[in-house]
């Protein structure tokens, strides 16, 4: 950590995923304060491009987890909130407003509305994340939601303008959980891009190997790239992400579905 600290900057140090909750709600004053932190958000043109769904109904809660990577604990946490890029909000306050009477030449939602959408829910998911930290509610970032796109979209009613970005679960943790460690080595660069050299990416290796492997996240760094590839870059639910993303492109670019 930096020479500078304070409270918000102790937060961001100190916090964790966490996946255990104690059975114990949380009460209406603290939803209301970390729905109102994602509000208060940065967002692109002020269009605030995004919705979230609070997920109260434990069925669909129950769904989601599976739907999600079969993680049961998902449908335990207390407060499960949706993050979604939505821009059918506008396309139906447009047709409301009739745009089209506009002498203007007229066009479709495309992909960068898509972008300016994930950008202000992802912001706006952190926000949330951050005020609940501070509350001492843990949370934890659910990306599995992206997956199964046909039945998370049926599920949810999620029309053609809308892109599932992120669940984010709450919860009071069950125990203080210490955070992992973060390779920052060649993270930060200065002006220009820099690909590593082999000198470097053997460093890089041996940080990592020194920094996951007695935690038992990968083996040692002579093997960590070739663990990453098996267990992330060519697994079943990367390639599921991968199909389930062009899905949900192809959905709001060609209305297919």
């Amino acid at each position: 950590m930096g020479k500078i600290t304070n409270p918000t900057l102790d937060l961001i140090e100190n916090r964790a995923s966490t996946r255990k909750f104690i059975e114990e709600p949380l009460t209406d004053d603290e939803k209301v304060a970390i729905v109102n932190a994602a509000f208060r958000a940065p967002n692109a043109c002020n269009l605030m491009s995004y919705t979230i769904l609070e997920i109260e109904d434990q069925d669909t809660k129950e769904k989601l987890a599976v739907l999600c990577d079969n993680q049961p604990w998902i449908a335990k946490a207390p407060m499960m909130l949706l993050f979604v890029a939505d821009y059918q909000k506008w396309v139906d306050l447009y047709e409301y407003a009739k745009v089209e009477e506009l002498d203007v030449d007229h066009r479709e939602p495309g992909i960068n509305e898509l972008i300016l959408g994930i950008w202000d829910a992802l912001i706006a998911a952190q926000n949330s994340a951050v005020a609940a930290e501070s509350m001492g509610i843990g949370t934890c970032y659910i990306g599995d939601v992206i997956e199964n796109g046909e039945q998370v979209a049926e599920l949810l009613d999620l029309p053609r303008y809308t892109f599932p970005i992120v669940i984010l679960v709450y919860g009071r943790p069950t125990k203080e959980i210490p955070p992992r460690p973060r390779v920052t080595e060649y993270r930060l660069q200065k002006d220009r891009y820099h690909r590593l050299t082999d000198e470097e990416m053997q460093a890089q290796l041996d940080e990592m190997g020194a920094l996951f492997s007695p935690h038992g996240h990968k083996p040692p760094a002579s093997d960590y790239a070739q663990a990453t590839y098996l267990e992330k870059h060519t697994s079943d639910f990367f390639r599921e992400m991968e199909r389930s993303v062009n899905w949900w492109i192809d959905r709001w670019t060609k209305g297919a579905e």
